[in-house]
């Protein structure tokens, strides 16, 4: 297949990714900040330790070229034009971006989800022709459409795959939704309370599904934006009871008609309107089957979890979940809430 360098490969999507490019026959270079400490890579594949904001070490890095550039942490046109500066030198790229950059139409995005009538009314299912949030520095989705617009626009030089995930799961994640129903099953919390009747659907992804477009796309070099989730959305009621199954264990759940009570039935996908992606760009153009379905890849998710978990205040272990849900675990009001419900 070639050589294939892999940016970021030590998190969440890394990892599976080099592990799908190697057994392909690629010849894959794992570069991440920990270089050879951030995974158990196969015997072949090479690690180098990179910053990602170092311009003089990412072209060290690419050498005299490689095939193909997988880039799971690029943000913004600075990164964009960071690869095309190279283009004389990659083959193709596989840039990572985000369905957060969908815009509804009428200026609602995920950007304005906290204020009055800002809730985003995407059609459904969204496709990749639907209007993204203007480019720019002003938050992680603007910044973004920065990246996609830098990339395609070098189309000629550099042939580029933006891909776009969901709600992104699997062991090695920053922000671990799942964490919300593993760690009340694991502090014997039996009762939970979910907004919106527990119908909130926002779309998942697979790491190891977004690894198998990764691949597919590494053997069919072309300029193009696909969407990259799971072939079915599970509602937030089907997660929970995903992870009960997992663990072993009956929950009572009470549904809320409309939102959260404060902190009282807020989840990480709490939404009252879907956010649901089409994939039949990327069945078409790739021929992309999903290589696991969300149950299925549960039982490492939750493991790992369950292990970081051990010994260490879930904040220290995922500070990136605390910093954007605080209340998460708000027990206290949990218990308030159901003792007012029941006096």
């Amino acid at each position: 297949m070639g050589r294939a360098v892999v940016i970021g490969a030590g998190g969440q999507i890394g990892r599976p990714a080099v592990q799908a490019l190697a057994r392909d026959g690629w010849e894959v270079t794992a570069a991440s900040r920990g270089g050879g400490r951030d995974g158990n890579w196969p015997g072949e594949v090479r690690t180098r330790r990179l910053d990602r904001e170092d311009d003089a070490a990412l072209g060290v890095l690419i050498g005299d070229g490689c095939d193909l550039v997988v880039d799971l942490v690029a943000y913004g046109a600075r990164h964009a034009r960071q690869l095309t500066g190279l283009a004389d030198r990659i083959g193709a790229a596989v840039v990572v971006s985000t369905v957060s950059v969908y815009e509804d139409g009428e200026g609602r995005g995920f950007d304005t989800m906290g204020e009055p009538d800002g809730l985003p009314r995407y059609p459904v299912p969204i496709g990749e022709d639907q209007v993204t949030v203007p480019p720019g520095d002003a938050s992680y989705s603007t910044g973004k459409v920065a990246l996609e617009r830098e990339l395609l626009s070098a189309a000629g030089r550099l042939p580029t795959t933006v891909l776009r995930p969901g709600a992104i799961h699997g062991p090695h994640s920053p922000l671990p939704r799942e964490l919300y129903f593993v760690k009340r099953n694991l502090d014997g919390r039996r009762r939970r309370v979910l907004a919106f009747r527990g119908e909130s659907l926002f779309h998942t992804s697979a790491a190891r599904n977004i690894a198998e477009l990764i691949r597919l796309a590494a053997a069919r070099p072309g300029s193009r934006v696909l969407n990259a989730c799971d072939p079915r959305p599970p509602t937030v009621s089907e997660i929970g009871a995903a992870v009960d199954a997992v663990m072993g264990v009956e929950t009572e759940t009470v549904l809320l008609d409309g939102p959260a009570r404060a902190s009282v039935g807020s989840s990480p996908w709490s939404a009252e309107l879907p956010v649901v992606c089409d994939m039949s760009a990327a069945e078409r153009e790739l021929g992309y089957r999903p290589v696991v379905s969300y149950p299925d890849s549960l039982p490492e998710t939750v493991e790992w979890l369950a292990r970081r978990l051990s010994g260490q205040d879930w904040r220290e272990a995922f500070p990136s979940l605390a910093r954007i849900y605080p209340d998460l675990f708000d027990y206290a009001a949990e218990d308030a809430w159901f003792a007012a419900r029941q006096a």
